[in-house]
């Protein structure tokens, strides 16, 4: 199996602020840092520090060459992204003094992908491989249609959640990673589901969130999808059909949370792939989000294997 990410690379520019600017305010920032990024980049570098093979597709101007040797630099195959005479997206991060962030992208590269090159890539995949998309860059759907017309997997990160994300075929995902606001934003978009059956929780899991009866819901709508539902210190939620299982994060210092879903994402499909079972990969990918979070930066703040299996 390969495993492709075909997602958006950006250049982040991350401001520290004592707080997330508020309309109409202007702020003065103590520090500055320019960084790699974009939810396909840091999803890609998250699988290959955990050790997996993985293809990166995408595109990016010459500003952004220093993503791909920092890409490879982590073992990742940069073959199938493009380069073009415009700009690199761009992320503008705000960080404030309690370790949340906002960010403000540009698409660059990522807005200017064709729909040949999309099929110049899948053509070089096939039936049993693994594409893995995000919400940051263009024909989305022409991606998963093709994706799964050739028989590959599709894992998708619905992030940013926006219009655009109801516009998907939705249904073609075997794998959707969201968190709080996106599983949200897609639970109170299905209603109520004819057909669909309340699932019994194991008593660990009764109670303890309102985040169980999103899950149920997105889990009503997406029948034959697994589910993996992150929720920051409340740990990450699996649901698949009747199957529940909850992880748990380490306690650890929140430093910067810039690409902690990312690491998550990749570290539990590695788990997957490696034959764990749901519950342990979902402790293995929450524990590297946890180690992730200890740091600042996104790709660079990323663990590798061998700090997560253990």
């Amino acid at each position: 199996m390969k495993i492709l990410v075909f997602g958006s690379l950006n250049i982040d520019l991350t401001f520290g602020v004592d707080h997330i600017v508020r309309p109409g305010e202007t702020i003065s920032s103590g520090s500055l840092m320019k960084s790699a990024g974009g939810k396909g980049a840091n999803q890609a570098a998250a699988l290959a520090k955990a050790g997996m093979p993985v293809y990166m597709a995408g595109k990016i101007g010459q500003d952004g060459r220093f993503l791909l040797s920092l890409l490879e630099s982590y073992g990742v195959n940069t073959r199938h992204v493009f380069m073009y005479e415009g700009e690199t997206g761009q992320a503008i991060i705000q960080l404030d003094k309690n370790s949340q962030n906002s960010i403000v992208l540009f698409g660059g590269g990522n807005a200017a992908i064709t729909r040949d090159e999309i099929d110049r890539v899948l053509a070089e995949f096939t039936t049993g491989d693994l594409i893995v998309l995000q919400n940051e860059i263009v024909h989305a759907r022409q991606i998963m249609e093709t994706a799964k017309k050739q028989g590959l997997k599709i894992c998708l990160n619905p992030s940013p959640y926006d219009e655009k994300i109801e516009a998907l075929p939705l249904e073609l995902a075997d794998i959707l990673f969201v968190n709080e606001i996106e599983g949200a934003a897609l639970g109170g978009a299905c209603g109520t589901f004819p057909g669909a059956k309340p699932h019994k929780l194991p008593a660990s899991l009764e109670l303890t969130s309102p985040l169980s009866k999103v899950l149920d819901k997105l889990t009503g709508r997406f029948p034959k999808a697994e589910i993996l539902l992150t929720a920051g210190k409340d740990g990450a939620y699996y649901g698949c059909g009747e199957v529940r299982e909850k992880g748990e994060i380490v306690d650890m210092p929140v430093v910067d949370t810039t690409g902690a879903g990312d690491t998550f994402t990749g570290y539990f499909l590695a788990a997957r792939y490696r034959g764990l079972p749901v519950a342990e990969a979902l402790n293995v990918a929450c524990k590297a989000a946890s180690i992730a979070v200890s740091r600042k930066g996104a790709m660079e703040a990323m663990p590798f294997a061998q700090e997560v299996f253990a």
